[in-house]
């Protein structure tokens, strides 16, 4: 194959691509980007802008999950953080970002471990998915294959519309001591649409659309100095090439089963719009957002950033993150941009940061493209 590389004597690798290695290439037409349409559907549920939440207490509380609602996109509360553990979750955070204030980024990881050592107490949780339901956006839950079974009953009951079961790495063919979980033996048993992941194949990610899933997830949250899977297992996900081999397996799972689509839905290395563009490029539908949103005044962690794996009990995968963005308000102080601005602008920095929905509407047009689905089939070119 002209992908495979010998790294040694008998031993040869994959060459594989990262978002920032590839560029899109326009056509030969542009089009007005009042023309470009970024809506998608998700199952029953629609969604004006193909943005997910990071299912991290950082970034999604009820509140934050009801704006980004409001805006167009989809929160995905943590199912299994402080919000189904503490009823005073605030308190909490601000016990994390005091002892961070005062230097204590070592102590932060044990401190969210102690935090997700609480028992969980499905009431809160069923709590948080109510109060979101009520403001008549969709509600969606993340759950580790681990807990799904046990949780998923008070989620349902609940109101919940969407299920997340979400791990750092996920298969159908899950080897455990105990029972695993048949997840295409738990979807069918559902009333609600279920994504899943994340994946990093396509073999992984055709045997999750075979499962039932509506969606499925690509890649691990993967941020620079915020996630550290690389490290700690040594397992890596070059987000271009994960992203389009998944969307190769939607492909063919759309022929296996002559017409139905699951969505492919990005997890990691996005940071500005143009990264942002490129994963819609490469063949994803929608990408699941930390880092960008995390910078939002309405984000619990107020300009810092942990991914869930954060707190694990054993083998943590992530540490915190400062994302502070200050902005003046016109009076000399700092203040942080609201999410509205962070999607939608205005926007006064040249590297994509703000405004995110703008930056992908004008990649789009610019390219001549004026639908996400389109947009997949954009030509693109290797850097070096």
């Amino acid at each position: 194959m002209r992908d495979m590389v010998e790294i040694g004597m008998g031993r040869t690798a994959r060459r594989t691509y990262e978002l920032d290695d590839i560029d899109i290439v326009p056509s030969r037409r542009t089009r007005s980007s009042k023309q470009v349409s970024l809506s998608w559907q998700l199952d029953a549920y629609r969604f004006e802008i193909p943005f997910l939440a990071h299912p991290t207490d950082a970034l999604v509380s009820p509140e934050f999950a009801i704006e980004l609602g409001r805006l167009g996109g989809l929160g995905v509360i943590n199912g299994e953080g402080l919000w189904a553990r503490h009823a005073d979750v605030a308190a909490k955070i601000d016990q994390l970002l005091e002892l961070v204030g005062k230097g204590g980024y070592e102590r932060a990881v044990s401190l969210l471990q102690e935090l997700h050592a609480a028992p969980m107490q499905p009431e809160l949780l069923a709590a948080a998915v109510a109060q979101v339901k009520a403001a008549g956006v969709t509600v969606a839950v993340r759950v580790s294959p681990q807990n799904a079974r046990a949780l998923t009953p008070a989620l349902v009951q609940a109101g919940v519309d969407l299920l997340v079961v979400h791990g750092t790495i996920i298969s159908a063919e899950h080897v455990g001591d105990g029972e695993p979980l048949n997840l295409k033996t738990f979807i069918a048993e559902l009333d609600v649409p279920v994504v899943a992941g994340g994946v990093s194949d396509h073999r992984t990610a055709l045997h999750l659309m075979r499962t039932g899933a509506a969606g499925v997830i690509v890649g691990y949250g993967s941020f620079q100095g915020a996630t550290t899977t690389r490290e700690v297992l040594g397992i890596g996900v070059p987000m271009a090439t994960a992203i389009a081999d998944a969307a190769a397996a939607r492909r063919d799972y759309l022929d296996e089963t002559g017409g139905r689509y699951v969505h492919v839905i990005a997890d990691g290395d996005v940071e500005t719009s143009g990264q942002l563009a490129k994963t819609i490029a490469c063949g994803a539908d929608a990408a699941m957002l930390g880092v960008p949103l995390a910078v939002a005044a309405e984000a619990p962690g107020r300009g810092w950033y942990w991914p869930s794996a954060a707190a694990h009990p054993s083998v943590p995968r992530g540490s915190l993150l400062g994302v502070e963005w200050e902005l003046d308000d016109g009076t000399g102080d700092a203040v942080r941009p609201s999410l509205e601005q962070v999607l939608y602008g205005p926007s006064d920095d040249p590297f994509g940061s703000l405004n995110l929905v703008g930056g992908l509407r004008r990649s789009m047009a610019k390219a001549g493209y004026s639908d996400l689905k389109e947009f997949q089939k954009v030509g693109l070119s290797v850097r070096g």
